[in-house]
C-alpha cells in the first residue's frame, strides 16, 4: 500500500467489547462437557480466523464476553461461527432446533485513551465474581482468566502428540486447524494461553498488582459490593442436574415441562430455599421467564 493511503474503515483492526445476549429462561451450558466443547470452539475460531485477535473472553451460564481485535466485519463473522458451531453441538446433543438462532449481540469499539482496555477486560473477567462462583477470576476454568500473570504449569500435552481421531473426539469438530504446539489441558480443552494474546494484555496492565485493582475498581465488583441482594449460592449447572431429582420426589414426575401451574409454584419455592436461588438463576434453570418465576414466588408467600 502506498504511503499515505488510508485503509478502509472496514478492514481497519481495533478494539471490541463482544457481549452476546443473555438467556432470560435458558442456559447456554447445562453441564461441564458443554463449557469444555466450547472452550475448544473458541479454540478453533481464533485457529480459523488469525486475523482476529483474542486478547481477553468469558463463558458463563447464559451468556459469553470477548474482547477481540480485529476488523468489525471480522470480529462479527469470528463471534457468530462460534455460536453457529455450539448451537449445532447444542442442538444434537438437546434435541433443540435453532438454538442461539436470534441471540443477539452487543459490540462495543474500546478507546485505549482513559485506560479503556484495561477497564473492558477487567468488566469481563469479573463477571464470574459478580455472580458468586469465585473470588477472583483467575479460579475460573471457563475463559482466559488464569491465563495471565500464572507460573504454575498445570499438566499439558502438546495437539501434536495427538491423532487425528483424538482431536475429532475431543473437539466435536472433524475440524483440526491447529497449530502443533498449541497445548492441551487436563480439562480436555486447548488452554486459552495457546491462542489468547497474553503478552499484550500483560503488557498493558504492567503488573499483576495493577490489573487486580482494574478488577476490584470494575463496574462488576462494584455492582457486587453494592448489591443488597446474596449472590445464588450455587452454578447453574448443580441446579439443572438436581431438578430431575426434585420433581420426583416432590411431583412424581420427571421433568420441569409435566409441571402443573401450582406444582411449579411449589418448584420454585424449592429451588430459592433449597439453593439459595433468586428469581433470575430459577427461570434460568427452568427454562421459564422471569416475570413467571415472579409470579410464581408470589404466588406461594
Amino acid at each position: 500500500m502506498e504511503q499515505g493511503t488510508q485503509v478502509p474503515a472496514r478492514t481497519m483492526k481495533r478494539l471490541y467489547l463482544v457481549s452476546t445476549e443473555h438467556l432470560e429462561n435458558g442456559l447456554w451450558f447445562r453441564d461441564e462437557e458443554d463449557f469444555r466443547v466450547a472452550m475448544n470452539y473458541v479454540a478453533i475460531q481464533a485457529a480459523w480466523y488469525p486475523e482476529v485477535v483474542v486478547l481477553t473472553f468469558i463463558l458463563m451460564s447464559n451468556h459469553a464476553h470477548f474482547v477481540l481485535k480485529g476488523s468489525r466485519e471480522g470480529v462479527v463473522a469470528f463471534i457468530n461461527r462460534f455460536k453457529h458451531r455450539y448451537s449445532i453441538y447444542y442442538g444434537k446433543k438437546y434435541l433443540v432446533k435453532e438454538f442461539l438462532r436470534g441471540n443477539g449481540l452487543d459490540i462495543r469499539q474500546i478507546l485505549t485513551d482513559n485506560e479503556g482496555l484495561e477497564k473492558a477486560i477487567a468488566y469481563v473477567h469479573m463477571n464470574c465474581v459478580a455472580a458468586g462462583i469465585c473470588a477472583h477470576p483467575s479460579q475460573y476454568e471457563w475463559g482466559s482468566g488464569n491465563s495471565y500473570f500464572s507460573y504454575t504449569k498445570p499438566s499439558r500435552r502438546c495437539l501434536k502428540e495427538l491423532t487425528g481421531r483424538e482431536l475429532t473426539r475431543l473437539m466435536h469438530s472433524r475440524c483440526h486447524p491447529f497449530p502443533d504446539d498449541w497445548i492441551l489441558g487436563d480439562e480436555g480443552y486447548i488452554l486459552p494461553e495457546s491462542y489468547v494474546d497474553v503478552l499484550t494484555v500483560e503488557s498493558v496492565f504492567r503488573t499483576p498488582q495493577r490489573m487486580n485493582f482494574f478488577f476490584r475498581s470494575s463496574s462488576k465488583a462494584r455492582k457486587k459490593l453494592e448489591s443488597d441482594v446474596s449472590a445464588p449460592a450455587f452454578r447453574d449447572q448443580t441446579i439443572v442436574s438436581a431438578l430431575p431429582d426434585l420433581c420426583r420426589s416432590l411431583f412424581q414426575k420427571g421433568t420441569v415441562a409435566e409441571l402443573l401451574v401450582e406444582e411449579l409454584s411449589e418448584l420454585a419455592r424449592q429451588i430459592r430455599f433449597r439453593f439459595c436461588s433468586d428469581a433470575t438463576q430459577i427461570a434460568r434453570v427452568c427454562g421459564i421467564s422471569y416475570s413467571d418465576v415472579a409470579k410464581l414466588l408470589d404466588d406461594c408467600t
